[in-house]
């Protein structure tokens, strides 16, 4: 991978759900996410980057170098065994190179220099890794990566009120439940869904890390996209209408950074033009930054 990224960036992701559930808790019966100490909407860093994937996925037809190592219904370890099948590494028999040791360890797994080259294929091919890291070290084991992407939960701005609805189906699955119903055919069921919620969530980049991985610039390009994007790929009843509403980017002059993150953040406020009325609206909200508290090795590119 050529072209890698030189600098360090941090960013800030707004974006919103109306009359919808954007992250249901399995083990609270698919609410809303919630802080129950200060009524606060969460969405966890698992939910976004499995937009970031899917849309990734999407718009490359999951072709290298754009694969997807985790995605629905896949096998981990056997998308790892393709990998030394097409580094044409036998792992039944002994290591090809004396280095790697003379016989092997445990048949089926790589090791020594192996391991570097599968983990090494596995970044070329598959975005997620080369983004978000993974644990490979499974099955015939490809060592771990430490990907150069981080995001955070994302919390609304304000407190989120979950609501509960009755649903109607007009149909049964089986023919014992229509006689049971002497023919009426109805099936109840529940919904949960937030009137409104503006959330906020932070990310990270890593030049150096990026550089381990070969996450360049192209890379970035496509994820600044995948952001902004993600939610109109991912439309469905449950989650309502959510869409990202700025993406704010620090793009650092060095490789390692000119300010810290939380700083950064901070010259960014989001603020409720009438804290009367419960917000139902992006435009419910003014936006401010303190330009001036940025340092001039730091420079903010807004998207959107």
């Amino acid at each position: 991978m050529s072209d890698l990224i030189q600098n360090r960036y941090d960013f800030v992701l707004l974006f919103d759900v109306k009359d919808g559930n954007p992250n249901g808790d399995p083990d609270a019966g698919n609410l809303p996410r919630i802080d129950a100490e200060t009524g606060n909407g969460l969405i966890t860093d698992v939910c976004l980057k499995r937009k970031v994937r899917n849309y990734v996925a999407i718009k490359n037809n999951e072709k290298p170098p754009y694969s997807i190592f985790v995605k629905e219904k896949s096998i981990l370890n056997n998308t790892i065994d393709q990998a030394y099948l097409s580094l044409n590494i036998d792992l039944s028999k002994p290591p090809a190179d004396p280095e790697d040791g003379k016989k092997r360890n445990k048949s089926g797994q790589g090791q020594g220099k192996e391991v570097d080259a599968a983990r090494q294929f596995m970044c070329k091919n598959f975005y997620d890794i080369r983004a978000f890291g993974a644990v490979l070290s499974t099955g015939a084991n490809a060592g771990q990566v430490r990907g150069p992407i981080q995001l955070t939960f994302g919390r609304s701005i304000d407190s989120i009120v979950s609501l509960e609805h009755s649903i109607t189906r007009m149909a049964v699955a089986t023919e014992a439940e229509a006689e049971k119903q002497s023919g009426d055919n109805r099936t109840m069921g529940r919904k949960f869904t937030i009137p409104y919620g503006l959330y906020r969530a932070y990310g990270f980049v890593s030049a150096p890390l990026a550089n381990q991985t070969g996450f360049n610039n192209a890379d970035l390009d496509l994820l600044w996209e995948s952001l902004i994007n993600m939610f109109e790929q991912d439309h469905s009843a449950a989650r309502g209408l959510m869409s990202t509403q700025k993406l704010l980017i620090f793009k650092h002059e060095s490789l390692m950074g000119n300010a810290p993150a939380q700083k950064l953040f901070d010259t960014i406020h989001v603020d409720l033009i009438d804290p009367t009325k419960p917000p139902r609206n992006f435009n419910d909200y003014k936006i401010t930054i303190d330009h001036d508290k940025i340092p001039n090795e730091v420079l903010l590119i807004e998207k959107l």
